[in-house]
């Protein structure tokens, strides 16, 4: 079945609103097995809401719209609807019932701009005349039109809970089956990434999507047709292929994040992190403690942004600040050595660099950062150039320091 979604809202059309409610709409439609013709914002304008909806009838099954169904003035979505399909308004009883009840409750006049809240086009079905939140269905000319407020709120619980199970039970069979599985992966290339993925020569009914989401590639693998036509065992070969060719590359898939794949790994092996941050300014530790569960793994840390906070507390030598600078590899060694010790921890990570916009030199230019990983054995460093703003060149510091650990523990297990 084919679909199309239209958000309204002149605060859409004007950015002061970012439209999160599409792209909700049409992730949920696309797992159920729905395709999405097109998407489209049209602002609080009844000509061209009315244009949009006579132009998806005509080449789709269903049309979801979202928005101007409010009390206000500026909610002009049933206008519209009424004017383009030739369905004058006319008062749900029920609903206006309840809002006069409300009303009288409240000791409100009776004619509150509320009540532009039960004049609905006619033929419009309420989802739930009892409940608080407006939404309605049409069927014109054997298309589903489903109506639902512009709030994301109250669109997503109407999606999931009612417009997902009507839409099934329109047209049962004609939803496409659908197998997916998103890779994520960190440090290589998408262009690199997609030669090595042409080397498989995957069969001609697997898909491959490659979608860069700094500082990742999401590598989207997907397989979907008729239920007849999809092969569980075709999907799940390819995927073992791609996982194969990857390796280590590959820290997670679909709503894996790089934090809590490395504090699993950290909670199976039994050991504790302790971290030293500079230019990332607590963001590694931010990032570790944004998982639920992370005080059995991780006991804590300094964000030493000071040369004398280095010293004071990590015990980095006055003499190696003054030969080598804050950002070099001794620097972050000691610093990673110093936290260990300080903590108790098994492991540590520590961070040391020039995020910018000033502060750089010839030598150490903005971008350059220090990463070491530390245990009670051994200590290795690595230097890395980044480039980009300072919240740039910090986020891909904090997941750089993630996976070093995260290599660790793979290589230690």
């Amino acid at each position: 079945m084919l679909g199309e979604i239209i958000a309204i809202g002149d605060e859409l059309t004007s950015g002061r609103i970012l439209n999160t409610t599409s792209g909700y709409a049409a992730r949920k439609l696309y797992d159920a097995g729905y395709t999405i013709h097109a998407m489209s914002t049209i602002g609080d304008t009844p000509k061209l809401i009315g244009e949009a909806l006579l132009r998806a009838i005509t080449r789709v099954d269903f049309v979801i719209v979202t928005g101007g169904l409010g009390s206000t003035d500026d909610d002009l979505t049933n206008e519209a609807v009424s004017k383009a399909l030739n369905r004058p308004t006319m008062p749900n009883l029920e609903i206006l019932s309840r809002i006069r009840a409300h009303l009288f409750s409240q000791a409100d006049a009776v004619d509150s701009p509320l009540e532009k809240l039960a004049w609905l086009p006619k033929g419009a079905d309420p989802f739930n005349p009892e409940s608080k939140i407006a939404g309605y269905q049409l069927i014109h000319d054997q298309t589903l039109i489903f109506f639902m407020p512009g709030i994301p709120s109250e669109m997503k619980e109407l999606m999931s809970n009612t417009v997902l199970p009507r839409l099934a039970a329109w047209k049962a069979g004609s939803r496409l089956k659908t197998h997916r599985r998103i890779y994520k992966i960190f440090n290589m290339a998408e262009s690199g990434l997609n030669q090595m993925i042409n080397s498989l020569n995957l069969p001609e009914d697997i898909s491959i999507g490659y979608y860069p989401d700094f500082p990742d590639v999401h590598l989207s693998i997907l397989q979907r047709g008729k239920a007849r036509e999809v092969s569980p065992e075709r999907f799940e070969d390819a995927c073992r292929k791609v996982e194969h060719l990857l390796g280590s590359a590959i820290y997670g898939t679909d709503h894996d994040d790089l934090a809590l794949v490395v504090g699993k790994l950290l909670e199976d092996q039994s050991l504790q992190l302790g971290v030293a941050e500079s230019c990332t300014g607590g963001l590694i530790s931010q990032r570790i403690t944004s998982i639920p569960g992370s005080s059995n793994y991780f006991l804590g840390g300094a964000v030493t942004y000071s040369n004398e906070l280095k010293e004071k507390i990590l015990g980095v030598s006055h003499a190696d600040l003054e030969r080598f600078g804050a950002v070099s590899a001794e620097v972050a060694e000691a610093m990673a050595h110093g936290v260990l010790q300080n903590t108790g921890a098994d492991v540590s990570l520590s961070s040391t660099g020039i995020a910018g916009p000033g502060g750089g030199s010839p030598d150490k230019p903005v971008g350059t950062v220090y990463l070491a990983l530390a245990d009670k054995e051994n200590c290795q460093v690595i230097s890395c150039k980044f480039s980009g703003d300072r919240n740039r060149i910090q986020l891909i510091t904090a997941h750089t320091a993630l996976n070093m650990l995260r290599l660790y523990l793979i290589d230690k297990s």
